[in-house]
């Protein structure tokens, strides 16, 4: 995870996405019934004449240089790969709760949804000439199982096998598993079986010229700071791209990348902007446009393996100190609304949200029951805690400054430690904090609040101190919080599914393994003066962040010259 993961809402603007229930989650997983099922088209169809060539130029705020790697199986690195590289085998945008086909044209669930088989794509070739095979499919897979830090999201928890069988390829799972189709089928890009075969540790290799399938390779003159993607001539989607090029400069902190945009040097942008119509919008009013739709939270994570953060008194004293409404006004501008110590994203996940449970604990800000909660926890006189953070996020450091002065009222002394990307990734991933400000679910839109739990409650997802955990950084290891998730995914039922969440909640309420600060959005601003075809709130194709992956695969298919 890196700076890709971090989105903003601009205030006033509709707080949209597809209230998506439990059902909804079954619909993107398959029939139930089993059954060959195809994937549906989400992204517009192709325009008729369109003028092909163009180089656009994409701006977000990376936090750091470039690093030259583009292994889909680092989740530091990956945005950069996934999609546009490196593919998926069926796009789902959980926007319109739709899907489209990738790498596979279809897939059937069987034997009580215990059995997933993908029928896989003909006539793909990848960009060193060689042809794409349902081996290399199973050879994806069974590499992430061989070397489990590869596995970012923990599939290898309830796969049982992964075979490849004529021309299709078999995931065979120890029980029912509908949900986890959403990290098999969207979230995993498939590397080649020529390539990646002969690696000798997959962990650490440095993957500076991919091998893939996808719309774009990676230009040889790409730098630490700028990637160029250049258009893939074989891809099996013929006639697409249209662009020629795409550029992306690598900027370490929001003002520059902010000028960058706001002169009109980008056309397709993605970090917090403060006062964005002013700073952007009235530059070019007739071009320039912007869209947040929200996904998730941004939390402090919390240390639950080192003292006395391993006191949930303490933990919960931390989350009553935290005002919220004051760090999504001054920190944020507004952009991002106040998130809940539930993780459940309001107002699109509503139906999930236990009201009644949320407010026997009342998680506002409340420095007096702090103290008190201190004070149980057995901390004595003053604490002094340091948080990482990206200090290239303005609106981060100013965040946490926030959070720095709410702290100080309950006697505990917030030291700031704004890190690079690469060094904030580097502690973060191995656990070396206290406490650590980050976005919490890898870029992922997702269909449930189910999907953000688990990212970071799941003990799959952890690490020990010292390894590179893949979302759980607050290494929280819990039996029941990992039996509630697991008896989700072996479940279809709605109720039962709501039920297992509402009880997550209860954990998160109790224990406080992570706080939530704020909502996350898909910060997203785009420029229609020389390119057509971008996402809107009335054409949603996308999750259209350009961190947001794999959708921006789709939205560089599919933009085009005007």
């Amino acid at each position: 995870m890196s700076l890709h993961t971090r989105v903003r809402r601009e205030a006033g603007k509709p707080f949209w996405v597809g209230m998506l229930t439990g059902a909804c989650i079954l619909a993107l997983a398959g029939s139930v019934f089993g059954g060959a099922v195809p994937a549906r088209a989400s992204h517009s169809s192709a325009p008729t004449n369109v003028k092909m060539g163009g180089t656009l130029t994409i701006d977000n705020e990376s936090g750091a240089l470039w690093t030259g790697n583009y292994s889909p199986f680092n989740p530091a690195v990956n945005a950069e790969s996934i999609g546009i590289v490196y593919e998926p085998l069926i796009y789902i945008n959980v926007l319109l709760s739709k899907q489209t086909p990738m790498l596979a044209t279809g897939y059937t669930w069987s034997n009580g949804n215990k059995t997933l088989t993908f029928t896989i794509r003909k006539g793909v070739k990848w960009t060193d000439g060689k042809s794409f095979t349902p081996a290399d499919v199973a050879f994806t897979f069974n590499l992430v199982h061989k070397f489990p830090g590869l596995d970012i999201n923990a599939v290898w928890t309830v796969l049982k096998s992964v075979k490849a069988q004529g021309n299709t390829v078999v995931f065979a799972f120890k029980q029912q598993a509908v949900p986890y189709f959403f990290f098999i089928a969207n979230a995993i890009g498939i590397a080649s079986q020529h390539i990646w075969s002969k690696v000798k540790n997959p962990v650490t290799y440095l993957d500076k010229q991919p091998v893939g399938t996808g719309p774009f390779t990676v230009s040889p003159s790409s730098s630490p700071q700028t990637i160029t993607y250049l258009r893939n001539p074989h891809y099996w989607q013929k006639g697409k791209p249209y662009l020629s090029k795409v550029l992306y400069p690598a900027f370490t902190a929001n003002p520059p990348a902010n000028n960058f945009l706001e002169g009109g040097l980008a056309d397709w942008g993605g970090q917090f902007i403060p006062n964005i119509k002013t700073a952007y919008i009235n530059r070019d009013p007739t071009y320039n446009h912007y869209w947040f739709p929200p996904f998730g939270n941004v939390d402090i994570f919390i240390n639950t393996t080192v003292k006395p953060l391993n006191n949930k008194y303490v933990r919960q004293a931390l989350a009553y100190a935290v005002d919220r409404n004051r760090v999504s006004t001054i920190g944020e501008y507004g952009y991002e609304p106040p998130a809940n110590q539930t993780d459940v994203v309001r107002p699109n996940f509503n139906s999930w949200y236990d009201a009644s449970l949320a407010n026997k604990y009342n998680y506002t800000f409340n420095p007096s029951k702090a103290k008190t909660l201190l004070k149980k926890g057995g901390v004595k006189g003053s604490l002094s805690l340091s948080v990482i953070n990206i200090g290239g996020n303005t609106d981060w450091v100013s965040a946490l400054g926030v959070v720095q002065a709410d702290f100080a009222q309950i006697g505990v002394k917030l030291h700031i430690d704004n890190l690079s990307q690469t060094d904030f990734n580097n502690r973060l991933f191995n656990g070396h904090f206290q406490l650590g400000y980050n976005a919490s679910n890898n870029s992922l839109a997702t269909p449930s609040p189910y999907y953000d739990l688990r990212a970071v409650l799941f003990s799959g997802n952890s690490a020990p101190i010292g390894q590179a955990a893949s979302s759980d950084f607050s290494r929280w290891r819990d039996s029941a919080t990992d039996k509630l998730l697991n008896q989700f995914s072996a479940t279809t039922s709605a109720a039962t599914q709501h039920s297992i969440v509402n009880k997550l909640e209860g954990i998160m309420l109790e224990q406080v393994p992570v706080i939530p600060v704020t909502e996350e959005v898909s910060w997203y601003q785009y420029s229609t003066k020389k390119f057509a075809g971008w996402p809107t709130q009335q054409n949603p194709y996308v999750n259209p962040a350009p961190y947001a992956f794999p959708d921006w695969e789709i939205l560089l298919s599919t933009v085009h010259l005007k």
